[in-house]
């Protein structure tokens, strides 16, 4: 009986062997090369082949991530080292831009297109992303107003003139600071631009000289730091005579007229002009009087001197000076080397007491605004504004070229900011604005009159023009 049991497995084991026959295996390449067999038992159909062009899209995609991850690893690394590289930079297979991940690759494997985005996907970590840029340090609610700038030579237009680009220099570093010096040194740099011009052929002096030679000039300056009154005004009159010059007259005869007409304006709107008011600003002076002054204006040093040496008046001057410039340290020296008696500030800390013993305040001016506000020196206002407090006589002195017709009533429709100080830590403002209710007069050299007429000398001399 044991025998005949045993018969039928043996008759079930070639029928098990013969099954797989029935459907005969297929070799198929796959996608790295290795043979894959078809059948029950094998693995899921790999991707659809790609056509040429999408493999060459893939390529180039592939690339791109490389390159912009060995970018972002070197902006991260100090030194501008490269990093270690990630497997972007490998052989190792990557996923493709449709999402199909390739064979043996873990699903929450990063893709080599994580390159562009500054992050690789080497087993060391993730290289930092660039830091942004810093926004300005400047308060927004200044971000409207210029600040002088220290531009490279080589940014400079082609066209600058050498003279030029030296004025710039010196502005931009506060070498040449006070509105009338800077006025006349422009007008000495353009003096040389248009002694070296000359018209090309096919055009005519009056119509190329401005749009192609001076305004590159005032272009340059204006980066440098921003123009004051004075040289706007200057620069308007200066394209009124080239606009003037007749067409059939020769270029040096022009040129020279131009430079004529350019020396006669220095003599007689800055020159003279300073001459007029240091005669009729010493007469305010009286003798034995005390002279309240704020830092160093040039013009109010020829006042003080011309009253000393010229005059003969025996008087006491007290310098309260800008705690941050110190300029009013040299405007002692200068007095106190003449034989006058000096008293000297550091700062405003004892303001209304120096005030109350003056007899005369004298303020020097940047710009003069239509509608009789003073444009000085930051910390010109604090000195009117308690000189009117205790009933003082204040005067302004201000050269006509630097009336303009603009009006102002704040400190921050039109000022410059302190390139030294301009972070919100430490901001500071170059000049303040003083209403004409804070001034007993303006002197000018047309004639002494209320801050409120102001606009009838601009009209006067532009009637004269």
């Amino acid at each position: 009986m044991s025998t005949t049991t045993a018969a039928p497995p043996a008759e079930v084991k070639p029928k098990i062997l013969e099954k797989p026959q029935k459907a005969p295996a297929v070799a198929q390449p796959s996608p790295n090369g290795e043979s894959q067999t078809k059948g029950e038992n094998a693995a899921p159909p790999p991707a659809p082949k790609l056509t040429g062009a999408e493999l060459k899209a893939k390529a180039k995609a592939e690339k791109q991530a490389r390159r912009a991850q060995v970018k972002a690893a070197k902006d991260a690394t100090p030194g501008g080292a490269p990093a270690p590289a990630s497997s972007a930079q490998s052989n190792h297979p990557t996923a493709d831009s449709k999402g199909n991940k390739a064979k043996g690759k873990p699903d929450g494997a990063p893709s080599a297109s994580s390159g562009a985005t500054g992050r690789t996907a080497g087993s060391r970590g993730s290289v930092p992303t660039i830091p942004p840029k810093p926004e300005s340090s400047i308060p927004e609610c200044f971000s409207h107003l210029s600040m002088a700038k220290r531009l490279p030579i080589t940014q400079a237009d082609k066209d600058v003139h050498p003279a030029v680009l030296a004025l710039g220099q010196h502005m931009a570093t506060f070498a040449i600071d006070e509105s009338i010096t800077r006025l006349k040194a422009t007008l000495l740099a353009f003096k040389k631009v248009i002694d070296s011009y000359t018209t090309p052929p096919g055009n005519t002096l009056a119509r190329h000289l401005t749009p192609h030679v001076l305004n590159p000039q005032i272009e340059y300056l204006s980066a440098c730091r921003p123009m004051c009154f004075s040289m706007g005004n200057a620069i308007r009159w200066l394209k009124l005579q080239v606009s003037k010059i007749d067409p059939d007259v020769p270029d040096a005869e022009a040129k020279k007229e131009l430079c004529a007409s350019i020396d006669a304006f220095i003599q007689e709107r800055i020159n003279f002009a300073d001459v007029v008011i240091t005669q009729k600003a010493a007469d305010y002076i009286g003798e034995d009087d005390v002279v309240l002054v704020y830092g160093r204006n040039t013009l109010v040093e020829q006042v003080l001197l011309h009253a000393h040496r010229v005059a003969g008046k025996k008087f006491d001057v007290i310098v309260i000076d800008d705690p941050y410039e110190r300029q009013g340290q040299v405007l002692a020296k200068a007095l106190s080397a003449e034989g006058v008696e000096v008293s000297y500030s550091g700062d405003f800390g004892a303001l209304r007491f120096h005030v109350q013993c003056a007899d005369v305040i004298l303020l020097g001016a940047e710009g003069m605004f239509s509608n009789g506000a003073l444009y000085a020196r930051c910390g010109t206002s604090d000195l009117a504004i308690a000189g009117k407090d205790f009933g003082k006589k204040v005067y302004a002195l201000c050269e006509t070229i630097n009336i303009t017709d603009r009006v102002s009533t704040d400190s921050l429709t039109y000022n410059e900011i302190d390139p030294e100080r301009c972070s919100g830590s430490s901001f500071r403002l170059l000049y303040d604005t003083t209403p004409s209710h804070y001034l007993s007069t303006v002197v000018t050299e047309i004639s002494s009159a209320q801050p409120t007429s102001v606009s009838y000398l601009l009209r006067k001399l532009e009637d004269s023009n």
